[in-house]
């Protein structure tokens, strides 16, 4: 069973800087692409930055000079460091990824269940 566990959020004032982690976990053959969302109290949910394999990394406009994101194949994890922290990056931030369970399979889609981030003063 493919478990996905995100870690590192927390209280921050404006201008701070937090860093995420995921980490994959259980029986699988490979994570594909790996993503961090966002959603708001009342709000949908938002993609906020992605990266395939290979580490080409995608990011929403609202976030890009501020949000970086890496990951470790070899360790199954990604990163998000976020700087510059505003009230408006408040949210449930998930980790996503695409995890083929073998090498025959199509990747399915997992989810975490969430770390809170939480911009204040």
């Amino acid at each position: 069973q493919v478990q996905l566990v995100e870690t590192g959020g927390g209280l921050v004032q404006p201008g701070g800087s937090l860093r995420l982690s995921c980490l994959v976990s259980g029986r699988f053959f490979r994570v594909n692409a790996m993503a961090w969302y966002r959603q708001a109290p009342g709000k949908e949910r938002e993609l906020v930055a992605r990266s395939t394999r290979d580490g080409v990394t995608d990011y929403a406009d609202s976030v890009k000079g501020r949000f970086t994101l890496s990951r470790d194949n070899a360790e199954n994890t990604v990163h998000l460091q976020m700087n510059s922290l505003k009230f408006e990056d408040t949210a449930l931030y998930i980790c996503n990824a695409g995890v083929q369970t073998t090498a025959y399979r199509v990747a399915g889609q997992y989810w975490g269940r969430g770390t809170q981030v939480t911009v204040s003063s």
